[in-house]
């Protein structure tokens, strides 16, 4: 077998391959004998058709079967012989076949590329420094009690802080417009989930009652057909509910599995869980600071195979996130833009960590990884029976060895790099990267 490679790109590989004639005559009188054995024609008895009468009448099927066989095991063979590492699946192109003599073909393939790792030196960053204060566990708490509300109907208008249930339509000069209009609507007066005066012209409405109110779209609405407009808005009003929040006593506690009885040992597992979703959120945001700004250092290119495979997984997990349950929504609804620099960005970063590991030659220390897994055990009730699962589950354990991996590269990066400290309070500390911390951003769920 003869194979010669040719460079298009960094990251592309064109591979002619030529199969002998022998190796091919060889194949199809293998397969001509065994298709003789069971293969029925009249005259013949079973098995005793000869293969000078299967090859005349079948031989151009069976070579065209063989072709296909010896094109699969000779691309692998031919990677191993020219070290090629694929980086996903090739696109073959089959030369003219004559029906006899040898087979030559060319196969087209995406390769990992070759990462020359920069001086990482050059890295400034940020490190966010943060705690847990005593209104940090207020609100916390809180924010648990309005998760356990019980809303009551009540015969009295709406006031600030009840639920009210509507029906809407909105008008543009007289005209409805689409995504203005909603039925059996739940809005919590003084939420501030719609635009501005809609939720005060809805104050003071009783179960039963009529209303029209005019109100104009902020200037900088996520609908460019709709920013700055005057609307009028038809509401009806179906009911409206009063909160009823629960008390702070052992009942309410119960329901989380302090460690501790009363309030002392309930405030005590809030700031405990409050300060290893910190931990987690800074070091998530050092990590991400670092390898972003190395990535800025690094230049290649990357497969397209590779960033493909990431947009599924990631249309799969909004799936997961939003679809409402519904697992039989196909990803491909989703549009790749939606998705696209992210996947890229996860890509690149993912190559750049493996080279990093893979030329420093970092290994999963089992002592890292025994800590992690006690680590993330503290959030459960028996932490030893999570601890035994993921140590004696070798895929589980693997994804713990990642984990190590990963902090032993931001360790690395770390060293090198020139840090800030800058102290934040816990709500910036824990806020999601990307989202607008001011809380002032439009929400599409928005009906108005």
């Amino acid at each position: 077998m003869q194979v010669s490679v040719e460079a298009t790109t960094s990251i592309e590989r064109r591979l002619t391959v030529t199969v002998p004639a022998e190796q091919i005559d060889s194949a199809v009188d293998k397969k001509v004998n065994e298709t003789a054995k069971t293969i029925r024609i009249d005259g013949f008895r079973p098995g005793k058709v000869p293969t000078k009468v299967v090859k005349k009448r079948y031989g151009a099927s069976i070579r065209q079967d063989v072709l296909g066989d010896v094109i699969q095991s000779s691309y692998f063979e031919a990677l191993q012989q020219e070290s090629i590492k694929p980086a996903g699946m090739p696109n073959i192109e089959p030369k003219e076949d004559a029906g006899e003599g040898e087979f030559s073909y060319t196969a087209v393939v995406e390769v990992y590329p070759e990462i020359t790792l920069s001086d990482a030196s050059g890295i400034s960053v940020e490190r966010l420094t943060s705690s847990v204060e005593d209104d940090d566990v207020d609100t916390m708490i809180e924010n648990l009690l309005s998760q356990q509300t019980q809303w009551t109907e009540v015969l009295r208008a709406a006031a600030d802080g009840d639920q009210i249930n509507i029906d809407f339509e909105g008008y543009l000069d007289g005209e409805a417009f689409d995504g203005g209009a909603a039925q059996g609507h739940d809005l919590v007066l003084g939420s501030n989930s719609m635009i501005p005066g809609f939720e005060e012209g809805i104050q003071g409405m009783e179960a039963g009652q009529d209303k029209d109110i005019t109100v104009t779209f902020p200037a900088d609405y996520n609908a460019a057909e709709l920013a700055g407009k005057e609307a009028t808005f038809t509401i009806k009003a179906n009911t409206v509910s009063e909160a009823t929040k629960p008390e702070l006593n052992d009942e309410f506690f119960a329901r989380f599995n302090p460690k501790e009885e009363g309030e002392a040992g309930f405030r005590a597992e809030i700031n405990s869980n409050m300060s290893r979703e910190l931990n987690q959120a800074l070091k998530s945001k050092l990590k991400n600071g670092l390898l972003n700004a190395y990535l800025e250092l690094n230049e290649f290119a990357v497969p397209s195979a590779l960033v493909q495979e990431e947009l599924g997984r990631l249309k799969q997990q909004a799936l997961q996130q939003f679809g409402g349950g519904n697992e039989n929504l196909d990803p491909s609804i989703l549009p790749d833009e939606m998705f696209q620099d992210q996947a890229d960005k996860r890509v690149k970063i993912g190559l750049l960590a493996a080279e990093i590991i893979q030329t420093n030659e970092f290994k999963a220390d089992e002592d890292k990884v025994k800590a992690l897994v006690e680590e993330m055990a503290q959030g459960y009730q028996d932490p030893q029976e999570f601890i035994d699962y993921y140590m004696n589950n070798e895929e589980q354990r693997s994804q713990l060895e990642g984990v190590v991996l990963e902090d032993q590269v931001v360790e690395h990066l770390l060293a090198a790099a020139t840090i800030t400290d800058v102290a934040v309070d816990y709500k910036t500390a824990v806020e999601p990267e990307g989202k607008d911390v001011s809380g002032d951003d439009e929400e599409a769920s928005e009906e108005a």
